[in-house]
């Protein structure tokens, strides 16, 4: 025996025999409602596609769809050496294949250069500053 189901004109849920509204417009169509609440939301014009909790909202959301699997599927990333601007790969492929000891006596070599170039540098602008002394080049046109 298999029961006759209709589907409610508003919500879209399933209505199983003796439940149920059934209103009847004047042109003659016939509307089924599964409860009170789907029939005043209809008769207030409401749109069901805006109405979280009918079937046509959940359709138009695509909630509580499976998903295919073939379409989650994503693309294996590779890596991709490449040169940067100003060092070439071959460049970049040897200095991470030096000694870590190697690597460490060059950065040291570069920061003491670099060190002493600021000294340098801070040395010729402390003399050319005595040089220029205000209060100085003043004294000694006042003698």
């Amino acid at each position: 025996m298999s029961l006759k189901l209709d589907l409610c004109n508003f919500s879209g849920y399933k209505i199983y025999p003796s439940r149920g509204i059934r209103l009847a417009r004047t042109d003659g169509k016939i509307y089924n409602f599964v409860n009170k609440k789907s029939r005043n939301a209809y008769l207030m014009k409401k749109n069901p596609r805006k109405i979280a909790w009918t079937v046509l909202y959940r359709r138009k959301m695509k909630k509580g769809t499976e998903q295919d699997v073939s379409k989650k599927r994503t693309r294996k990333t590779t890596k991709f050496q490449r040169s940067i601007q100003g060092a070439t790969l071959e460049n970049i492929l040897a200095k991470r294949n030096q000694k870590p000891e190697v690597r460490k006596a060059q950065r040291e070599q570069v920061i003491r250069s670099q060190k002493e170039k600021l000294k340098a540098k801070k040395e010729a602008k402390q003399s050319t500053k005595k040089k220029t002394d205000t209060k100085a080049v003043r004294a000694a046109q006042k003698k």
